[in-house]
């Protein structure tokens, strides 16, 4: 059988690649898809201002508390609107709470603390997320089993520490036992085994960096976003730490939640007054939330980008 007795088929179709000015058009119109603003429905609108209102209201009857007397506000119905006497409320917890000192104090608790704790989880985060080492995964274990451990088993011996070391009604008794958290070290660890690329590392090392010069010019900036997370939860929780200040200070040297306990005294509690100091603590927390909330979430969204 020659080939020119087999038989050509003629409808089998044929493929020709798409032209230039039609792939330009398909990708012109995925990035305008891509770039394009999803709105939302109406129910989404209802239940994010349901959720607005539940966080808001909280801080809104402090403030109301804060501008009645007493009396008013142990009535009932209570009062839902301010009162005239916020002001004079609010000066009378600065000056019957030494608040000026309380916020001072706090400042550099929950600063140093949150400092601290970035640094150091940072640090140990990079070294169980990239670095081989013996027992890496044995202490990996080992800091989040810390975790499990109630924090009040700690508190007699560590009182007997503190005491030992002369820092007894001191600021530093309260700063030292929380250089850093476990919850950090797990924190910077998971973020970092994901947003640092291995292969940015071994060329670093190939390049003759060692691993403190890794850590400086490669891994914080990666984790600039998680650290100024970290940085904010730190600060908020070391700010309202009670306990353990109340345990190791003492009136003349306090923090602003155990400042805010002079308030509470006597027989007759006055809770516009207690309402008042603890509006007075919250005002920094809002203040620092507000100056820097954009560039926690912007950098929160750049590191979920990245990932």
């Amino acid at each position: 059988m020659t080939t020119d007795s087999l038989p050509v088929r003629t409808d089998t179709p044929v493929r020709t690649a798409p032209d230039k000015p039609a792939r330009r058009g398909g990708r012109r119109l995925l990035r305008e898809r891509a770039g394009r603003t999803h709105h939302a429905g109406p129910l989404a609108y209802v239940l994010l201002a349901i959720m607005a209102i539940l966080s808001i209201f909280p801080l809104y009857w402090t403030m109301v508390a804060a501008s009645t007397d007493n009396t008013r506000v142990s009535q009932t119905p209570p009062p839902f609107l301010p009162g005239p006497n916020l002001f004079s409320n609010l000066a009378r917890a600065w000056d019957e709470a030494a608040m000026g000192k309380a916020m001072i104090n706090s400042t550099i608790v929950a600063g140093v603390i949150a400092l601290s704790t970035v640094f150091f989880a940072t640090l140990a985060g990079f070294a169980f997320a990239k670095l081989r080492f013996k027992g890496r995964n044995i202490l990996l274990m080992l800091v989040i089993g810390t975790m499990m451990v109630p924090p009040q088993l700690g508190v007699v011996p560590l009182f007997m520490m503190m005491s030992e070391l002369g820092w007894s009604q001191q600021l530093p008794a309260v700063i030292f036992p929380t250089l850093v958290s476990a919850v950090g070290v797990f924190f910077m660890r998971q973020y970092l085994s994901e947003a640092l690329p291995d292969e940015l590392v071994e060329a670093a090392r190939v390049d003759g960096a060692h691993s403190l010069r890794i850590f400086w010019s490669i891994v914080l900036p990666v984790a600039r976003p998680a650290m100024a997370v970290l940085f904010m939860i730190t600060f908020v929780h070391a700010w309202n730490d009670f306990f353990w200040p109340f345990v190791v200070l003492d009136m003349t040297n306090p923090t602003v939640p155990v400042a805010l306990t002079q308030l509470s005294a006597g027989y007759v509690r006055d809770q516009s007054l207690i309402m008042a100091g603890a509006l007075l603590g919250t005002l920094p927390l809002l203040a620092m939330f507000i100056v820097f909330g954009r560039q926690i979430v912007s950098g929160i969204m750049a590191g979920a980008v990245k990932g």
